[in-house]
């Protein structure tokens, strides 16, 4: 049986939290439009992500990956962090 190569999710997010050792809570944006109204709407959700070294700081923009379950809530992890918050 031929392995099959599945394509991982990612995001791009900003660093909320970084209090939890070896996570981060990072916030991602995606705009919807609204079904009746059609306006653009911004909608918000709070991920938390794995950071193996704890590099991440409050306001870094990173990537993060999704992958197996790490814990309860956790199952994504940082794969780089984009820009940081100088």
């Amino acid at each position: 049986m031929a392995e099959r190569e599945t394509a991982k999710k990612t995001k791009i997010g900003v660093v909320k939290s970084n209090k939890m050792q070896k996570t981060v809570v990072v916030s991602v944006e995606k705009s919807v439009k609204h079904p009746l109204y059609k306006k653009i709407l911004k909608r918000t959700k709070n991920l938390k992500a794995h950071d193996e070294n704890n590099k991440c700081q409050i306001g870094d923009q990173v990537l993060i990956a999704e992958t197996r379950p790490l814990s309860k809530d956790k199952c994504w992890r940082v794969v780089e962090i984009l820009k940081s918050a100088s």
